[in-house]
C-alpha cells in the first residue's frame, strides 16, 4: 500500500508515502545513523535493531501511523513522517512528527511527502486538525511547517523529553480545508 503524490502542477510526482514496516528496519536504522548530525538535538529516532522493533510497537493499535517518504523511481527513503496520537470524538486530530534523511535532504522531498501525509490525514483519516511541535531554533522544520500552511500557536514549555532533557516546543497547527465535514456517524464524546 502506498499513497502517491498528486502534483498540483504538471510536474511529475517525485515521491510516494509508504507505510513503515519491520522490513524497513535495516534501511531506516542506517539512514538514522547517517543523519545523526541533521537530527540532533531536535529528535531521537531508533538507530538499532532493538530500538526500531520497540518503536514499531507503537504503530500496532491504529492511533499512531508511520510512513517512509520514498523517491519514485529509485525507491530511496528520503524521510519519515508519523501521524501520532490520533484522537477521535469532538477533536478529530493528531500530531505530526517528521524528519528528513541526510542523503536526500534539501531537495524538496519532505515538502512533497508531508503534503501527501496531510492529504491522507484529512481525506482518508478524516481528521480536522494536525499539530507539529517543533523545538525553538529548528528553523528547517518550522520553515517547512510554515510553507505547508501551518500557523504558529505558541510555546509549550518542557513539552517533550528529548536527548536527556525536557525541551520547549513551538506549537504549529493546520486544519482541514473548510469543505471538510466530519462523518455524521462518529460518536460525540
Amino acid at each position: 500500500m502506498s499513497f502517491q503524490h498528486r502534483p498540483t502542477s504538471h510536474a511529475p510526482a517525485r515521491v510516494e508515502l509508504c507505510p513503515l514496516t519491520l522490513a524497513d528496519q535495516d534501511e531506516f536504522c542506517s539512514l538514522v545513523r547517517a543523519s545523526a548530525e541533521l537530527h540532533h538535538p531536535w529528535m531521537q529516532l531508533p538507530s538499532t535493531t532493538e530500538d526500531f522493533r520497540g518503536w514499531m510497537r507503537r504503530f500496532g493499535d491504529g492511533t499512531n501511523l508511520g510512513f517512509l517518504i520514498r523517491v519514485r523511481g529509485t525507491g530511496a527513503a528520503a524521510g519519515m513522517v508519523n501521524i501520532n496520537s490520533v484522537i477521535r470524538g469532538r477533536y478529530q486530530g493528531a500530531s505530526l512528527g517528521y524528519a528528513a534523511f541526510a542523503p536526500s535532504a534539501g531537495r524538496g522531498y519532505m515538502a512533497e511527502g508531508l503534503t501527501l501525509a496531510l492529504r491522507y490525514a484529512f481525506d482518508e483519516l478524516r481528521l480536522h486538525r494536525l499539530e507539529a511541535n517543533i523545538q525553538p531554533g529548528n528553523e528547517a522544520s518550522s520553515g517547512l511547517a510554515r510553507r505547508l500552511g501551518f500557523g504558529y500557536e505558541g510555546l509549550s514549555p518542557a513539552y517533550l523529553y528529548i536527548d536527556g532533557a525536557w525541551r520547549d516546543h513551538e506549537r504549529w497547527s493546520i486544519t482541514a480545508p473548510s469543505s471538510w465535514q466530519p462523518d455524521p456517524s462518529l460518536p460525540e464524546v
